[in-house]
């Protein structure tokens, strides 16, 4: 049985057809996708470049598609090799990193009508409640976590959806945030000391809230301490004031006296006339209950030239 002219023709459209598939298959797996890898391994620069998938998934397009399927990828790295064979140069243009502070209009209606979160929730009336929480929920509310814990519980069962998602979405957040740096901190050099840097200063401001369970807070206290003795055993004189406080602030709220202790003698050794060196170990003593030494470091801190700021004054006239 022979087969006609016409038969004969798309027999060997197919078959040509197919031997293209193949060897642009074959040609972009074994030879173009190597090669590119080792000019973007060679050079240590970015290489755009298909990969082996990318030539795969053509030529399945090009068998299900004869003679079309080619003539499109054809035509399109034609189209590609005309418009762009030349790199686009950017000596010419500027981006300008100067930062623009936006001033925006005050509205005036809006805040004339605002009232604090825990005095809407105790007032307990629903349009003022939802109002202030959907007004806390459009700024930046992370400094206002444990006000909208107080939402809760509130009897209206919208305003307490709206503190449930917050709160669930923000710790979340910093759940995971402060996982991924902890995890650097333990891959990261001898010498590099930025996550350190970047944990001290974002944990803190959650954590003095209080919005963790115990056991929860008592964890992210001991990895701020971790973070915290990393970063003083790699370079001690990059500790800030405000770094050590926190540091002994939160291990004492979690009663880990032995280690508020230690950060107080080091806060001490490195800052012995700022304030925070002083009123850290009051709080330590008297949360001890070490009588003894509470009056000895009041005494110190009156003999000292420390300028005292009003609550520590009126902690000293107390105890005078």
């Amino acid at each position: 049985m022979t087969l006609a002219l016409d038969e004969r023709i798309f027999v060997i459209i197919l078959i040509v057809n197919l031997i293209v598939s193949l060897v642009y298959l074959l040609a972009g797996i074994l030879f173009l996708v190597p090669a590119h890898a080792a000019v973007e391994d060679k050079d240590g620069a970015e290489v755009l470049y298909d990969n082996r998938r990318t030539y795969l998934l053509r030529f399945i397009v090009m068998i299900l598609c004869p003679v079309i399927g080619p003539a499109f990828f054809f035509s399109g790295h034609l189209f590609y090799l005309v418009v762009f064979w030349k790199d686009v140069d950017l000596a010419d243009v500027i981006f300008s990193k100067d930062r623009v502070r936006t001033h925006m209009k005050a509205d005036e209606e809006r805040e004339r009508d605002i009232i604090p979160l825990e005095e809407a929730i105790l007032v307990n009336e629903k349009k003022n409640l939802r109002m202030v929480m959907m007004n806390v929920i459009k700024e930046d509310f992370s400094n206002c976590l444990a006000s909208i814990t107080l939402a809760l519980d509130s009897e209206d069962s919208e305003a307490s959806h709206y503190a449930a998602a917050v709160l669930s979405d923000e710790l979340n957040k910093f759940r995971i945030y402060v996982q991924r740096l902890w995890k650097q901190i333990q891959e990261e050099d001898a010498g590099q000391t930025e996550c350190e840097e970047m944990l001290l200063d974002y944990m803190d401001g959650i954590l003095k809230q209080h919005i963790f369970s115990a056991n929860e807070q008592r964890k992210f206290v001991s990895i701020l301490t971790g973070a915290a003795e990393s970063l003083y055993g790699k370079d001690s004189a990059r500790f800030t004031l405000g770094w050590y406080e926190e540091v002994c602030l939160r291990t004492l709220e979690v009663k880990d006296f032995e280690s508020c202790a230690k950060w107080c003698g080091r806060l001490a050794e490195q800052f012995p006339e700022e304030l925070p060196a002083y009123t850290c170990r009051l709080k330590l003593h008297f949360a001890r209950q070490d009588r003894k030494a509470f009056f000895d470091t009041l005494e110190s801190l009156k003999k000292s030239a420390v300028v005292i700021d009003n609550e520590t004054l009126e902690l000293v006239r107390i105890f005078s």
